[in-house]
């Protein structure tokens, strides 16, 4: 890698009507290789350069962009969430430690998309109110839930869906209703809307290329790795009937129900369900305080 230096700096993106050209800007960014990226890293570690730092910041701007997008049903605009994934990834470059062996992209990932979340926490109306821990999963989850039970009617949820949501998301049935019903009353953002005050040009017009970007496909990779990691170790916090009973339930292609299991360990089926969410949630907090450890996750 060349030592000139060079003026690498963040494109400006002054707000929708610019988007366009910021995301051709960011475009010519090139992907950096693991060898690249590495010494770029230890450069900032070690030495505090900041050229170093602009090249791992601008060359996974793309991955922002490309979160954003995911978050683009909340009615916000693309170029606000952009302007605040572009923060956690700064935050991502400035704590990242390359000796861990991991990808930039695989842990400022989480910065991005913690930043954007809570910058639609404090954005969207209608979840002022979603500030505990339960509510912020359910917001952030909701939606996809629905979509794989096909729970698609604007209207309130059929009870079976609400206590498989709760079982799944580990909170109270009543929370799932509630959030459902604040989040109806929102809507998605059209992707036939404007970007222009002249009225040329929309979402669509540049939502055509579905081919994954090279740096998120590394980064997807990495992260389904580490994750099966993470739940390999965090599985180890249960008992063995825990154990089984959760991977019967949850890990496997086929689940068992609860009348097949509640046979096999004697009890009632209300007792396996008890234990089944009692060891999702002993889980749930394994794999956390796993990740805050190895730093995968700020503490």
């Amino acid at each position: 890698m060349s030592e000139e230096k060079t003026a690498l700096t963040v494109p400006a993106l002054g707000g929708e009507a610019s988007l366009n050209r910021y995301l051709s800007e960011i475009r010519k960014f090139p992907v950096l290789t693991a060898e690249q990226e590495y010494m770029l890293a230890k450069r900032f570690q070690e030495h505090q350069d900041p050229e170093a730092a602009a090249q791992l910041v601008t060359s996974h701007l793309r991955l922002v962009a490309k979160i954003a997008m995911g978050y683009r049903g909340y009615g916000l605009p693309v170029s606000e969430l952009i302007s605040e994934g572009n923060i956690g990834l700064m935050q991502g470059v400035k704590k990242f430690e390359p000796d861990r062996g991991f990808r930039l992209a695989t842990y400022a990932m989480w910065w991005i998309k913690a930043s954007m979340q809570e910058f639609i926490l404090r954005s969207w109306s209608l979840v002022k109110m979603g500030t505990t821990a339960a509510q912020k999963k359910l917001f952030f989850n909701l939606r996809r839930m629905k979509k794989n039970l096909e729970a698609f009617e604007d209207s309130d949820l059929h009870p079976d869906d609400v206590r498989k949501i709760a079982t799944d998301l580990g909170v109270p049935e009543q929370e799932v209703v509630n959030m459902n019903r604040r989040m109806m009353m929102g809507g998605d953002a059209s992707l036939n809307v404007s970007m222009r005050e002249d009225g040329e040009g929309s979402w669509q017009d540049w939502l055509t290329d579905d081919r994954p970007l090279q740096d998120e496909t590394v980064a997807d990779a990495e992260e389904a790795q580490y994750r099966h990691e993470l739940l390999v170790e965090a599985m180890e916090s249960l008992n063995e009937r825990e154990r089984h009973i959760l991977t019967d339930r949850r890990l496997i292609d086929d689940p068992k129900t609860l009348e097949e299991l509640s046979q096999v360990y004697n009890v009632s089926r209300e007792r396996v369900r008890q234990i089944e969410v009692r060891a999702f949630e002993k889980l749930q907090k394994a794999i956390q305080r796993i990740a805050v450890e190895r730093k995968l996750l700020p503490a």
